[in-house]
């Protein structure tokens, strides 16, 4: 299933995307009002009955949201892919260099993703998201890929010049709007082996990132055994894998992302990510199609 988070005639709420449009979870599934919910309660299997009734909506006629709009937590992984790695000059790390986002600081596909007044340093990530299904602690290597409910596209968008204020990343991976999280997540029955997909992003319809998910460093499933090491992981926490080579500040010029640019986030088996760039303070961007 492709399941996505969204709004209507301003109601937030969740469903499946079929080829024929959306078919509303949350007002048929009342006792979990968000995909969050759902997860929390481990009803997926609730969901996926609902997958062949009549759509509500046309797809263009809802606005998305990040996937979980909500997540009590959200993981971002630094430099974890090789190619990543050789382009920032850092060592192969002997464990996974963590960061973490705030729920305020994403944007759903087609809304606009913002360059904020302080930098004009804003550069793409093209990532790979894990949507936490079954929550625990400790959880094992063997175990890990039974606590996923799925996987979505991501643009980890990096104010460059704020992320280097200090060797603490969070400045510049969190203001408003600059993360792109969506367009849904597709669950794993559906992708029994992501490291067989492939991550593209494109810039104004240019390719600037390529590669396979199986050049991850540390995979899913060792991702999951850290970071359930140190806490509890939740059903709908999200770990953002970590970029490819390829991002802007390692360009000759360096490659900034600016008002009027679109960037597209496209994971082979998931789809496509898409969203315009606004300058804050500009007028509204149009809702990237």
């Amino acid at each position: 299933m492709k399941v996505a988070s969204f709004t209507t005639a301003g109601t937030a709420s969740y469903g499946i995307v079929t080829d024929k449009g959306v078919i509303d979870a949350g007002k048929r599934l009342k006792a979990y009002p968000t995909l969050k919910a759902l997860l929390a309660k481990g009803s997926l299997d609730e969901l996926k009955k609902l997958a062949g009734e009549k759509p509500d909506y046309a797809l263009q006629d809802v606005a998305l949201l990040p996937t979980v709009p909500d997540p009590d937590k959200i993981f971002c992984i630094g430099v974890n892919y090789a190619t990543h790695l050789a382009e920032s000059g850092h060592p192969t790390p002997a464990h996974p260099m963590i960061f973490t986002r705030f729920a305020n600081s994403q944007v759903g596909h087609g809304q606009p993703m913002i360059r904020p007044l302080e930098s004009e340093r804003f550069d793409y990530e093209g990532e790979m998201a894990v949507i936490i299904g079954k929550g625990g602690r400790r959880i094992s290597r063997e175990a890990a890929l039974s606590h996923v409910a799925g996987y979505a596209c991501y643009n980890d968008g990096s104010i460059r010049d704020w992320q280097r204020h200090t060797s603490q990343f969070a400045p510049g991976k969190n203001f408003a709007g600059t993360g792109g999280f969506g367009p849904w997540m597709v669950t794993t029955d559906e992708l029994t082996d992501v490291t067989r997909q492939t991550l593209i992003t494109r810039l104004n319809g240019v390719e600037v990132q390529k590669a396979p998910i199986s050049d991850l460093v540390f995979d899913v499933q060792a991702l999951i055994a850290y970071c359930s090491t140190f806490t509890e992981l939740a059903p709908g926490d999200v770990i953002v894998t970590g970029t490819t080579g390829g991002v802007g500040a390692y360009r000759t010029p360096p490659l900034w992302m600016k008002g009027g640019d679109v960037v597209e986030i496209e994971i082979s088996g998931i789809g496509i990510l898409r969203n315009p760039v606004k300058d804050e303070g500009s007028a509204t961007a149009t809702r990237a199609a």
